[in-house]
């Protein structure tokens, strides 16, 4: 019996060791309706659609109107949020996607190994509608999805606490 008891002592120090390593606590993410985000396209993985979108570079940046506030203290990993696209989406001088598209986007809580917390909430953008028409694509709020930091690029840090 003292050799269980002993084995469940060391166990439970072990795992308490290893979760100080991590922060328990994982920096919120709050946006009120009609806040402009600054989201940054992604690499697209299928470029081959031969849509207008594969003609825009990585990085360019989509100013979204939320249309839905979102809280990740209430909001569940995966939530869904709408907004409005605020500018045209412009490549060589020619207009791809118009200023009030539709914007649908998600709330994701992603594990990063180089992240000091371990875990990070980000807003991504998943898609597109505009006259009809819908295209998907990936923008986050980091200039690269793979941001070791993981903080917010250029002027959406206000909306994150």
């Amino acid at each position: 019996m003292r050799r269980s008891f002993a084995a469940a002592i060391c166990s439970i120090s072990l795992l308490a060791t290893l979760a100080l390593g991590q922060s328990p606590t994982i920096a919120p993410v709050r946006v009120t309706s009609g806040t402009v985000l600054k989201f940054h396209l992604q690499t697209r993985l299928n470029q081959t659609s031969g849509d207008a979108l594969d003609a825009l570079p990585k990085g360019m940046v989509l100013e979204v109107r939320i249309l839905d506030s979102i809280d990740s203290d209430s909001d569940r990993d995966g939530t869904e949020f709408r907004g409005t696209l605020v500018t045209p989406l412009v490549s060589e001088g020619e207009v791809i996607v118009h200023s009030e598209a539709e914007v649908r986007g998600l709330l994701v809580l992603l594990r990063s190994k180089t992240h000091p917390e371990g875990f990070r909430y980000e807003l991504l953008v998943t898609g597109l509608t505009d006259r009809g028409k819908s295209f998907d694509l990936t923008a986050s709020l980091n200039s690269s999805f793979l941001d070791p930091g993981g903080q917010p690029a250029g002027d959406s840090k206000s909306a994150t606490k």
